[in-house]
């Protein structure tokens, strides 16, 4: 089966390894990129799900390449970076500052503006997840697709074996991944105890940027002072201010202040605000009418009664 609804279905043959020494098959799931948010590389990009969870940009890359050729890969994007809050280019450590990582899980003004130390040597996946390759163009997108339904037809020949091999073609120190099993618990633990240099580096460079930002907020907040904002306040810093403002300037912020205080009350009565006090005045007047045409009705009762009691001469 090469589609399974509006995903084309991709089986990858999965080497054995000393943890598991029997060759087994990952299947992932493509389609065309159709994010809620459109962006200019939907139509050259490709939704993978279910990448196995020791995924590298170089593992996806020997996979396309040997569907559709080599240098067809743009770029590579995992779930965990797509959710982070402000994507971005982070060095890895600081001794090793020659490798850079995608990474996605603090922006820089959370961290301070300085990279803290990895405790891992290598990010793993979620089971399940999912990616977005960019290739160069959308023909190359649409190559790729099209290859693996070719695959398929000559699956059933030679039972499955030109599925794309998993790890296949990516040899070199270039693109060398640390390695997984007890290695890569023996690198946490390692990792977890920095060299006193390299966490000294960290130390110092957290904290030149700490106090850089400390100097700014502080002149920030100088240069706040004795200054008016649109209400004519003037906000009050750590320090006080630097002193009284000027009587001419008072007096002008205090007369826009109310210019614009008269302003919003028109606006406000404009627009409806006061409805209850337009109410009661509507009430007021209506009783006042009702008053008035009580009085003018007794007078002419008065009036009627006393014509009726006149008595001409005769």
């Amino acid at each position: 089966m090469s589609k399974i609804g509006e995903y084309t279905v991709l089986p990858i043959s999965i080497p054995s390894t000393p943890a598991y020494p029997k060759r087994t098959t990952q299947t992932l799931y493509l389609r065309p990129h159709t994010p809620k948010i459109p962006t200019a590389h939907d139509e050259r990009s490709l939704f993978v799900v279910n990448v196995p969870i020791d995924s590298t940009v170089a593992h996806l890359r020997a996979v396309f390449a040997s569907l559709i050729g080599a240098g067809k890969v743009e770029d590579v994007t995992f779930e965990q970076e797509r959710k982070s809050v402000v994507p971005s280019r982070e060095v890895a450590v600081v001794g090793n500052a020659s490798k850079k990582r995608k990474r996605g899980i603090k922006s820089l003004e959370e961290s301070g503006g300085v990279d803290l130390p990895q405790i891992w040597d290598r990010e793993l996946r979620r089971s399940g997840s999912t990616a977005v390759v960019v290739l160069v163009d959308a023909k190359s997108a649409e190559s790729v697709l099209k290859s693996v339904r070719t695959l398929h037809k000559s699956s059933t020949k030679d039972q499955g074996s030109s599925w794309p091999v998993w790890g296949e073609g990516i040899e070199g120190k270039k693109n060398e991944a640390p390695k997984l099993g007890s290695a890569r618990y023996l690198a946490h633990q390692r990792l977890r105890y920095p060299d006193e240099t390299v966490l000294k580096m960290n130390v110092d460079a957290f904290m030149t940027e700490f106090n850089r930002k400390e100097e700014e907020k502080a002149k920030r907040e100088k240069r706040m002072r004795n200054v008016p904002d649109e209400d004519g306040f003037v906000t009050v810093t750590r320090g006080g201010r630097t002193g009284p403002a000027r009587s001419e300037e008072a007096e002008q912020k205090k007369r826009e202040m109310e210019e614009r205080e008269r302003k919003k009350r028109e606006e406000l009565q404009s627009a409806g605000f006061y409805r209850f006090q337009v109410r009661e005045q509507r009430k007021a007047e209506q009783g006042e009418l009702v008053r008035k045409f009580e009085e003018d009705r007794k007078r002419v009762g008065a009036m009627k009664e006393k014509r009726g009691r006149f008595r001409p001469e005769r």
